[in-house]
């Protein structure tokens, strides 16, 4: 989609009421003047590199202070997005498994070489995995969105935004901390403290800390654990040196760790397989989106601990020049093992079932030099990413797999199951096999892959102030990012290695000469029977329908829809590198204008990149350019296909005019944006694994707006929309509902047209202290949940309540009761194929409502 269709491509219906609302917050605008003893706070941000008022910043940016999220009791970056609409978050099937998307954009989730199109920065430090920033914040100061490609300031992989957050920094004028403790639904308990200070007159130190527990609401009838609790713990330390007006250094040591049972996945559409779990002792919840339970043969685990440590630099040279470095090492451990085939089937193992164990550690540094005059203002710098990954992993059988099998192939050949034989035994016979071979328990995959990822960056951004009320910025970035991985899979599934073209060719063979199928026997008969050769050629690879006669078609190319797991080329080898090197120039360009002391415009465009994504998974397949050349080099396998084994880099573009005023208590912000992505790397599974490829474009164009209006002295009304317009341009590669489909022209599934989210805060003071009460509405429009599940089967609409209220009192001692979804309003974060049980169709379903009360302690 261009610019040119900027104005054009949201649907009239839903820009006339846009409109509406927007027209009706401006309407208030020209009163509010009036109100000259209610003013609204100036908020600060950081987003381009330096300090600036957030209204006067021409980049569309939400802030979320530490006092909302405290008040609307948003402990983590995954609860946010109840207060930022362009900003959704979805847990898949992993505690760790979190997906940022921001517009509409955004991917990352369920695999280890695949690093998020949102960069989540936490002080400055890039967090390259989801699962790296979702520890409880204490001592936050506030969390800064940034929509849209940012790429200039923040590098290789922030093509579809940021998320910047700021925790406080240890004070070197007084001592002060705080305490609390809270009790809630499904027995949680929070407990969180800080305590920070000055040692002495030039150094000071901050320690916080948090433990957050809750049981699961989520209830596993087989083993009567409940799923989709919370277990995690954090400390954090700073230091913080300032040894002269003009120096100082930061240090920072956290530590975080998560030990959970997530997370319950609902059966949407028990499908034809159903019968053949129930048949192999299984058991499930058929057709209950929200009934919050199912039988899971043993408990899922997921294991996160993250570390880190960084120190910033900041000195200020002179008057108009200031040199920053951030040096940081992270380092992330994670164990996760789940029943993927979420029943009580014992299909998977339940010692090594579908397991992974990775290892994170990553470097990161980054120098900047900023600095200004009365007419311009400017900041150069660079960055490097140094990251090692090491992923081990596998999938293996349980005992109950091969009657699971025995089930699926007798109705694939059109019997009765238990009844009837099973075409497995048959096959194994034929092929003077022992009983039992295909699936046998312990049969699968054990699986290790690496990657190595280096990277630079090299920025500049410059701001002309052309008089008093124009200033026009220019920014530029050099990204170069180079990738070397490499997947080794050993793989034992006796069964997924046969070759029934060639197997049905070899039966047809013995059938039609009575001689056993050896090369030489094949070759004689070719040479005196051409025509008979060919018809058995012909037959080998011709699939059987119920009416097929007897003797015209290969009956076990039914039973390749139980080749689960294929046999894997590793890499790299002879034709494959497994490396990638990539290099791009982004830019940006803003004009802002004053058009009066209060309001100001703007018009910004630029471009956004995310490096080449490789698939560190079984999933992983050469591309199709490659099989010529493994199979001439001896590499290919029994069943071999083509696929992926990356996705090459995104290119975003992003074209935005917006206007912001501020009035002395109204302000608001506004922005009409057209926004594209080229190379949109999907992630999507398709129902024994996830397909990894390039869209060729996705676009939105859409329209943002908020307000912030102080009526009286004691009521603050919030109100902040989003309404998009998304579609596919080009994808013709894609997977829809039945399978691989050219999705082109189609509006991508999980993205809301409309979404909004308006709260109240009214204060006042009862019972010797300062009193709230605050209320959230959050409303999504119904949506599509995924791309290759009917929407019949699994759409979304939000719209939910919450609330809270609180107390606090001069001697620091405070209280607060709250609720989340208290409208126990339900929907669906995500849906998929079932596993390995085709016509099925599962997801997972939205925490319920929860409350509880929490009591705290400030000094100061």
């Amino acid at each position: 989609m261009s610019a040119s269709s900027l104005f054009n491509g949201c649907e009239i219906r839903r820009l006339v009421g846009a409109a509406g609302v927007v027209a009706a917050a401006l309407a208030i605008a020209p009163a509010v003047n009036a109100q000259d003893d209610v003013v609204l706070e100036e908020i600060i941000v950081v987003s381009q590199k330096r300090e600036q008022t957030l209204q006067s910043l021409p980049v569309a940016v939400s802030v979320v202070t530490a006092d909302t999220m405290s008040e609307a009791m948003v402990l983590d970056v995954k609860d946010l997005q109840t207060l930022v609409p362009s900003l959704r978050v979805s847990q898949l099937q992993t505690s760790g498994n979190t997906n940022f998307l921001i517009r509409g954009f955004g991917n990352g989730a369920n695999n280890a070489g695949i690093e998020p199109s949102v960069g989540v920065f936490i002080d400055g430090v890039y967090r390259s995995r989801s699962a790296s920033a979702l520890a409880d914040f204490p001592n936050l100061e506030r969390i800064e969105v940034i929509k849209g490609p940012q790429s200039t300031l923040f590098g290789k992989n922030a093509s579809a935004g940021v998320i910047n957050v700021i925790t406080a920094k240890p004070s070197l004028d007084s001592v002060s901390g705080s305490v609390s403790a809270t009790a809630g639904e499904y027995s949680q308990f929070i407990l969180r403290g800080d305590v920070n200070g000055p040692l002495t007159d030039t150094f000071a130190v901050s320690l916080s800390g948090s433990h957050n527990e809750r049981d699961g609401y989520y209830d596993n009838l087989q083993t009567g654990n409940a799923l989709n609790e919370l277990n995690r713990q954090t400390v954090r330390g700073q230091a913080l040196w300032a040894p002269s007006d003009t120096v100082e250094l930061r240090f920072i040591a956290d530590w975080d760790k998560l030990d959970e049972a997530c997370c319950g996945v609902a059966n949407l559409q028990n499908g034809p397989t159903g019968g053949a779990i129930l048949l192999s002792g299984g058991q499930l919840v058929p057709d209950a989106p929200f009934a919050y339970e199912g039988f899971y043969d043993f408990d899922p685990t997921n294991e996160i601990e993250n570390d880190g440590v960084s120190l910033q630099l900041d000195w200020d040279i002179n008057d108009s020049l200031t040199l920053t470095s951030i040096t940081a090492l992270r380092n992330q451990q994670r164990f996760d093992n789940a029943d993927v085939d979420f029943t009580s089937a014992r299909l998977i193992s339940d010692v090594t079932g579908n397991l992974t164990d990775t290892d994170i550690e990553t470097f990161t540094q980054e120098i900047r030099l900023s600095g200004g005059t009365d007419s311009l203002d400017w900041v150069v710098g660079g960055f490097l990413f140094d990251e090692d990954v090491e992923q081990r992993s596998g999938i293996i059988y349980g005992d109950a797999f091969r009657t699971y099998a025995d089930i699926l192939a007798t109705q694939a050949a059109g019997g009765t199951p238990i009844v009837d034989p099973s075409p497995l035994g048959d096959l194994e016979t034929a092929l003077m096999l022992p009983a039992g071979t295909f699936f046998a328990e312990g049969q699968g995959n054990t699986e290790r892959a690496t990657l190595t990822n280096d990277a630079f960056s090299l920025f500049g951004q410059v701001d002309f102030d052309l008089g008093e009320r124009t200033t026009v910025t220019l920014g530029i970035n050099y990204t170069k990012d180079e990738k070397d991985t490499s997947v080794n899979i050993t793989g034992t599934d006796v069964f997924s290695d046969l070759d029934f073209v060639e197997v049905g060719f070899a039966q047809a063979f013995t059938t039609a000469t009575m001689l056993p199928p050896t090369p030489e026997n094949i070759a004689l008969f070719a040479q005196a029977n051409p025509d008979g050769f060919a018809q058995l050629q012909a037959l080998s690879m011709t699939d059987c329908t119920p009416t097929s006669p007897a003797g015209t078609c290969n009956p076990l190319l039914g039973l390749q829809v139980l080749q689960f797991l294929p046999q894997f080329v590793n890499y790299p080898n002879a034709v494959e590198t497994g490396s990638s090197e990539d290099d791009e120039t982004t830019w940006s360009a803003r004009i802002a204008y004053d058009l009066t002391a209060d309001l100001n415009v703007y018009v910004s465009a630029g471009t956004g990149f995310k490096a080449t994504s490789w698939n560190l998974s079984r999933d992983s397949r050469p591309f199709g350019s490659d099989i010529a050349a493994l199979e001439q080099a001896g590499l290919t396998v029994n069943n071999l296909v083509s696929g992926t084994r990356n996705a090459g880099p995104e290119e975003s573009t992003l074209y935005e005019i917006g206007l912001k005023g501020q009035f002395s208590n109204f302000l608001f912000n506004m922005a009409v944006f057209d926004q594209s992505i080229e190379g949109f790397q999907s992630n999507l599974f398709l129902g024994t694994g996830f397909a990894l490829a390039n869209a060729g474009e996705q676009s939105t164009t859409g329209l943002e707006f908020d307000f912030t209006w102080l009526p009286i002295d004691d009521l603050q009304i919030n109100f902040s929309s989003m309404f998009l317009d998304p579609e596919y341009d080009d994808f013709q590669n894609g997977n829809g509902v039945g399978g691989p489909a050219d999705l082109s022209g189609q509006q991508p599934a999980g993205i809301s047209e409309t979404s909004i989210t308006t709260s109240a805060r009214w204060g006042f003071d009862v019972f010797g202290g300062r009193a709230f009460l605050r209320g959230e509405y959050i409303f999504e429009s119904d949506t599509q949940v995924n791309d290759n599940v009917p929407k019949a089967v699994a759409s979304r609409e939000v719209s939910m309540f919450n609330a809270s209220a609180g107390i606090e009192w001069d001697n620091g001692f405070n209280a607060r009761i709250w609720g989340r979804n208290l409208n126990d309003d339900e929907w669906l974060q995500s849906s998929f194929p079932a596993v390995a049980q085709a016509g099925s169709f599962s997801g997972y379903p939205n925490t319920p409502r929860t409350w509880g009360v929490t009591l705290g302690y400030i000094f100061d």
